[in-house]
Formats: C-alpha cells, sequence, structure tokens
C-alpha cells in the first residue's frame, strides 16, 4: 500500500504529513505511559517483526502495493502510542533507504498505515474486551479480529484520498474494487499471523502484552479478593 511521489497532489500530501506528523508527536507523550524497563525492548522487537513482514509485498497495481501492515498487532503489544511510533520509524527507514514509498508521499503512508491501522485495530480490540468475557485465551482472537478490520479500512482511506487529490488517470471504482479485493485477502493472511503470533507470546508472557493488562488486573484483583475472603 506504499503510495509512491506524484500520485497525490502537494496539498493532499502535505495534508496528510501535518495529521501524520500531529499523530506522531501524541505519540511521542503517550508512549511513555506504555513502556516500562520490562515491555522497552519489545518496542524494537516489535519494529523489527514489522518491518521484515512488510517486505513481502503484494502487487496491487496503478503503481501502488500490499503487504502485511502490522498495526494491530503492535497496538495489541506495545500499546497504539508505541505502536505508532513503531511503524513510522519502520516506514521511515523504508522510505529513505529502500525507496519504498516516496519521500513526499511519507505522510500519508504514516496516515494509512502507521496511524490508521493502529487505531482502527486497537478500537476494535478494546470494543471486543469490552463486550466479551475478560480471559487471556480471547486476547490473540481479538486482536485478530482488529488486524482483519484495519486493513481494509485503511485500504478505504487511501480511495478517499485519491478521490480527493488523486493525480493518476485511474477510474475511482476500479481502484476501489481492486484495493478492497486484495486488501480484504491481506487482511485475513494478517488476522492469522496477529493471532498465532500474539497466542505464542501470551502463552509465555503475558505480563508482556500491553493489551493483556487489563484481564490481568481483574484477574489478580479477583485472586486477591478470594485470598482475603478465605482469610
Amino acid at each position: 500500500m506504499h503510495v509512491p511521489d506524484g500520485f497525490l497532489d502537494a496539498p493532499t500530501s502535505i495534508a496528510t504529513g501535518v495529521v501524520a506528523g500531529a499523530a506522531v508527536l501524541v505519540s511521542l507523550k503517550g508512549a511513555r505511559r506504555e513502556l516500562d524497563d520490562r515491555t522497552a525492548p519489545l518496542a524494537g522487537l516489535v519494529a523489527a517483526f514489522v518491518f521484515a513482514t512488510q517486505m513481502l509485498n503484494f502487487p496491487v497495481g496503478a503503481g501502488t502495493s500490499g503487504h502485511l501492515l502490522g498495526g494491530a498487532i503492535a497496538a495489541v503489544l506495545v500499546g497504539p502510542f508505541t505502536a505508532v511510533l513503531c511503524l513510522s520509524t519502520v516506514f521511515l527507514v523504508q522510505c529513505l533507504l529502500f525507496a519504498d514509498g516516496g519521500i513526499t508521499a511519507l505522510g500519508t503512508n504514516i496516515l494509512l498505515m502507521g496511524v490508521t491501522t493502529v487505531v482502527v485495530g486497537w478500537c476494535t480490540f478494546r470494543a471486543l474486551q469490552t463486550v466479551m468475557p475478560r480471559r487471556i485465551s480471547l486476547v490473540p482472537l481479538q486482536a485478530a479480529i482488529g488486524a482483519l478490520l484495519s486493513v481494509p479500512v485503511a485500504a478505504l482511506l487511501f480511495v478517499g484520498l485519491y478521490a480527493v487529490g488523486g493525480v493518476a488517470d485511474i477510474p475511482l471504482d476500479t481502484l476501489a474494487t481492486t484495493m478492497l479485493g486484495v486488501h480484504v485477502l491481506i487482511g485475513i493472511g494478517e488476522a492469522v499471523i496477529t493471532f498465532l503470533a500474539v497466542s505464542a507470546i501470551v502463552s509465555v508472557r503475558p505480563d508482556l502484552v500491553y493489551g493483556a493488562r487489563r484481564v490481568l488486573a481483574k484477574r489478580d484483583l479477583q485472586i486477591r479478593t478470594g485470598d482475603e475472603v478465605a482469610a
């Protein structure tokens, strides 16, 4: 889904750059509340994992490509603010060192893949935690559903940006059909990978998974309450 230079006009690129920059600044402050000495190393591992998986590109056409995005899994593992920073760093490296996505479109790519996927994935995850039983075993499934939804939503946002400021000669309906169709399939693959990765970490170190903190806190509270009653 990396957007190349010249695919969107200057006003649209500038606007997305401003929004992306604001999101990064907010995330710099928010990440302080998410990370500690135990979880900080995990943020680096998440960034490396996303970087590696994003090297697997699936051609979409019309100068764009699709790949695993990683927003939902990053948000669940290290928190949404930290996830935005991790993904933004990945996109910056890809842009400057691998020419994957245009420099003028860096803000657009961060907004689409580093902000939208995190927000949609995390909000879906938290909504599911609210309506479903708070069980550790459900965290991977909830994360997978968030990943599944985040990818096509990001694709639709790209179509919306193209409708506003696209300069390439591509019919909007063709672009929308192609982007949504391909990214639904990518979303399914991302959901599977997210489920497996989160399951592996939750099974051995659930305390390192940011999205599991509330579940663990409730479980610990129940244990303490039970001990007090027994005493």
